[in-house]
């Protein structure tokens, strides 16, 4: 029997062969793995739509509030209106306040009635810009809601707040008291709203969403 050697080129040819189909092998293994390691599970694919479309602690609409009353206590009633440049008579002088001789345009709503003095809240998410003491309204807080509107609240007592503070709407931020410019007003406080700066009637804005003032 005679025996056949395979010449070199055939070897090498072979060789080479052998060895790209052991490297195409090990490409589509590694290949293989990492589809399988990059493919989400069904834990991630539910974490995923729960991002999506948002779980119990992260709303999908972040509904904007509304401005509210800054008080609670349903017996509370208006005790001094909003001087309106477009109201009756009769309207603006029961807006006119007296003080030292001097005749001052009331610029937001006097809120009392009661004996006792009741909770003010905020009547909009903010932030406070300041709490000052003033010798004639008393301790006025200021509280910023957004870029366009401020809600300032006058004449309080034991002011819970302080500035820079985030405030959420129905927050207690002090209690009513009284001032030297309404005397005759008695227990009560000053409820104000400035929009692009200038003084609207409070009355007209409640239940109205902030960001579309």
């Amino acid at each position: 029997m005679k025996t056949r050697r395979l010449k070199k080129p055939v070897l090498y040819g072979m060789y080479t062969g052998l060895f790209a189909v052991v490297l195409c092998l090990l490409y589509y293994a590694d290949f293989s793995n990492s589809q399988i390691a990059s493919s989400p599970t069904e834990d991630e694919d539910l974490q995923y739509v729960s991002r999506l479309f948002g779980s119990d602690d992260m709303p999908v609409v972040n509904t904007d509030s509304v401005i509210m009353r800054p008080y609670i206590n349903d017996a509370v009633k208006i005790v001094k209106n909003f001087y309106d440049y477009k109201g009756t008579e009769s309207e603006q002088e029961k807006a006119i306040i007296n003080y030292d001789q001097t005749y001052i345009q009331n610029n937001g709503i006097a809120y009392g009635g009661i004996d006792s003095t009741f909770d003010v809240v905020s009547a909009t998410n903010g932030t406070v810009t300041s709490v000052k003491e003033d010798k004639i309204m008393g301790t006025i807080v200021e509280i910023k809601a957004n870029d366009k509107v401020v809600t300032v609240y006058q004449t309080l007592t034991d002011v819970k707040v302080k500035a820079n503070d985030k405030v959420t709407q129905g927050d207690i931020i002090g209690k009513s008291g009284t001032s030297n410019i309404n005397k005759d007003l008695g227990n009560h406080f000053v409820f104000e709203i400035k929009v692009n700066d200038s003084y609207v009637n409070p009355e007209n804005y409640y239940d109205k969403k902030v960001n579309e003032l």
